[in-house]
């Protein structure tokens, strides 16, 4: 449903507001007022949350997705915390795009996150409205004298939470007088068909991007008594329409399967809205026998409608990622133009998760480098300028690589990180950074030694082969130590890279008298081959220095070896 459709609906509400009409422009600002307290707590206590469980957040999504039922759990629970399905939607959508999830293990996530979000309508239906300012000056309070960024998230997450029932309350005041005006009485009535009431929500949680908005509003009524409960019902099951909006933004840019993901949650959602629309009757008078207040029923309604939901819909997953699949097969030209895979900018507002995917993408970096350093050896001592020529090439990609990987670090610096997050930020940036440069040194040095060889007829010995191998044998052990290091997490191998810095100054030593000796042999062109092989060993030794440098970003706690 789009503004225009919006605001159809709503344009004889305004025509026929009048000075005299109890619906007043200061009723309306009362109530936009309201609405914008809730919806900046909602912002606040969610980004509070995601910040606060970010790392974590990153080891349950990476480790518990492996089938459609553990998505599931995943998904609730992640909503759970973070406050918002809409979030983990978006989420899910980046990590399907860059191959972190199938399908079919989005579909279960985004399943779990209708489940999780019922939370939030439960804490909101509570009537602690009175208690709203004490939680908000007591987050300002931990947020203004805590030091440490973690306890200043706790405290803005309390303070959100507050501004939520404050607002609650401003909307609560605002539409109080609303049960006397015959022109908001119409406009319920005509919501009372279910159909009409699934609509304006759906449309209402499209325009705000926000399910919890709309839910909130929901019960505010209801506390007012300004809707029934089968209307309530309605307005809840079109603001879990109007959420699948969110996720198709999210597609923007994105490739098919992202799109797929999209398409899924919706069928899901719009599926679902459909599944319940004859039972409505039913589902209030289940929620009715459960008892306590209108608002409590709506709150229950909503946890009874998306558990149910689920229950059924996740049986069948599969055939919904199929279905979705048909719908949008694959077509020409679907690759990525960009040779990044794992970055994705929608989890920028998620600095861990960011991090993490970042951490992959060096992953790729990483390998293409150590690709290039195993096949420069060869191509250098005894290639042809066609195997030099293509390393080149291969460097290309890799400085590709590392200027969107910095790019993407920039993006996550200019977000609100803590001092962990900091530091594996700064380190990432060395690696990648160390990364390109021994690409370089390899392409525009060693290749560029090669193609001297090629140009002037060099013929390196088989004894100094010998020596060079060794070498290049070490300092490729050591870059694949360091970058394992670094993408595993292992302070092991980086107390490897390192202890083998050694054993390189011993091979370096050994290949310079081997060097000097060879000079005293008669030999042809044994100045230029001299020459030759002295620049090889001074640019492996450069290159074992950045691996270095790779290996103390993988673990900067680490004593530096001698």
């Amino acid at each position: 449903m789009s503004a225009v459709s919006t605001f159809a609906l709503v344009a004889p509400l305004l025509a026929q507001v009048e000075p005299t009409d109890d619906i007043s422009f200061t009723l309306l600002i009362e109530l936009f007022g309201g609405l914008a307290l809730f919806l900046l707590g909602m912002s606040q206590m969610t980004e509070s949350l995601r910040l606060i469980a970010g790392t974590q957040m990153r080891e349950v999504l990476s480790r518990f997705t492996t089938n459609r039922f553990a998505g599931l759990a995943t998904g609730a629970g992640v909503t759970a915390v973070i406050q918002s399905s809409s979030v983990t939607t978006v989420l899910v959508i980046g990590f399907i795009s860059s191959g972190l999830m199938t399908l079919t293990q989005s579909l279960g996530v985004i399943i779990g996150a209708n489940v999780g979000t019922t939370v939030t309508a439960q804490v909101i239906a509570f009537e602690i409205t009175t208690y709203s300012l004490l939680a908000v000056a007591v987050g300002f309070a931990i947020t203004f004298l805590s030091k440490s960024q973690a306890r200043q998230a706790v405290g803005s997450a309390v303070m959100g939470l507050g501004l939520v029932f404050f607002g609650m309350a401003v909307m609560g005041d605002a539409m109080a007088p609303l049960e006397t005006s015959e022109t908001f009485v119409d406009v319920m009535t005509r919501l009372e068909f279910p159909l009409f009431g699934i609509l304006a929500a759906a449309a209402f949680t499209a325009i705000v991007q926000s399910s919890s908005a709309t839910t909130g509003i929901v019960i505010v009524l209801a506390q007012q008594n300004l809707i029934s409960i089968e209307t309530g019902v309605a307005l809840i099951l079109g603001a879990n329409v109007g959420t699948a909006v969110t996720a198709g933004l999210a597609t923007i840019g994105n490739g098919r399967a992202a799109k797929r993901a999209a398409l899924g949650h919706a069928l899901f959602n719009v599926g679902g809205a459909v599944l319940w629309l004859p039972f409505i009757g039913q589902l209030t008078g289940w929620v009715g026998s459960i008892g306590g207040p209108i608002e409590r029923q709506v709150a229950n309604a909503h946890t009874l409608f998306n558990v149910v939901n689920a229950a059924i819909f996740i049986a069948f997953v599969p055939q919904l990622a199929r279905l979705v699949s048909g719908l949008l097969p694959d077509r020409d030209g679907d690759a990525a133009v960009v040779p990044v895979k794992h970055l994705d900018r929608d989890l920028l507002s998620t600095p861990e998760l960011a991090l993490a995917r970042t951490r992959l993408e060096i992953a790729r970096m990483a390998t293409r480098t150590r690709g290039m350093l195993d096949d420069v050896f060869p191509a250098l001592t005894t290639g042809t300028r066609w195997d030099l020529l293509e390393i080149q090439d291969v460097d290309n990609e890799v400085d590709a690589l590392h200027a969107q990987i910095i790019d993407y670090l920039r993006e996550i610096g200019t977000q609100k990180l803590s001092k962990p997050a900091t530091a594996e930020l700064t380190n990432m940036m060395h690696a990648a950074d160390s990364l390109e440069a021994i690409g370089d040194v390899i392409e525009t040095n060693l290749v560029g030694l090669g193609l001297d060889r090629v140009d002037h007829g060099l013929v390196v010995s088989a004894e100094s082969l010998d020596v060079l191998r060794e070498l290049h044998e070490a300092v490729a052990e050591g870059l694949s130590q360091a970058t394992n290091a670094l993408i595993e997490r292992d302070p092991e191998a980086a107390r490897r890279a390192r202890r083998l810095k050694s054993k390189i100054n011993r091979l370096e030593r050994s290949a310079g008298a081997h060097q000097a000796e060879r000079l005293l042999v008669e030999a042809p062109r044994r100045v230029a081959n001299y020459r030759f092989e002295v620049d090889v060993i001074a640019n492996l030794k450069r290159v074992n220095y950045f691996s270095t440098r790779i290996a103390r970003a993988a673990a900067p706690t680490l004593r530096r070896h001698p």
